[in-house]
């Protein structure tokens, strides 16, 4: 069994069909939605985690692809922009699993772990720069 987060962007066109219950039933996946906003008005976005054996997750991206939908690797939801940081830490302590530290003590150099981030976006509000922000 192996997790892979993935970042889903769905079109208009595709908002109103059951796609994530049918990688669960289909495709034996367990399925942690971390951030959703799908809505049949609109394109939507899902991020989530997917854990199965690698064969079943490659035939459920297949899947996907089927239906016109945009996968990406990765927390696609969560943006940080390194440019904008102001290596203040204000988003530090309000990250929960360190996706955010400090990782230069000396010079207060910031860094995102992207695999670490469950998506919570509290470094959203905290941060004075707009380094942080979403794409729902």
């Amino acid at each position: 069994m192996i997790t892979k987060k993935v970042y889903l962007y769905f079109p208009k066109s595709e908002t109103e069909k059951p796609i994530v219950y049918q990688l669960v039933k289909q495709f034996d996946l367990i399925v942690n939605i971390f951030r959703a906003k799908v809505t049949s008005e609109e394109e939507g976005y899902l991020s989530l985690e997917v854990t199965g054996t690698q064969e079943n997750i490659d035939r459920a991206f297949a899947f996907l692809g089927g239906f016109d939908v945009d996968i990406h690797a990765g927390n696609k939801g969560m943006i940080w922009d390194d440019v904008r940081c102001g290596q203040c830490g204000a988003c530090v302590v309000h990250c929960p699993t360190g996706a955010l530290s400090i990782v230069d003590r000396a010079i207060r150099r910031v860094a995102f772990n992207e695999d670490a981030c469950i998506e919570c976006l509290a470094c959203v509000a905290a941060c004075p720069f707009g380094a942080c922000s979403s794409n729902f």
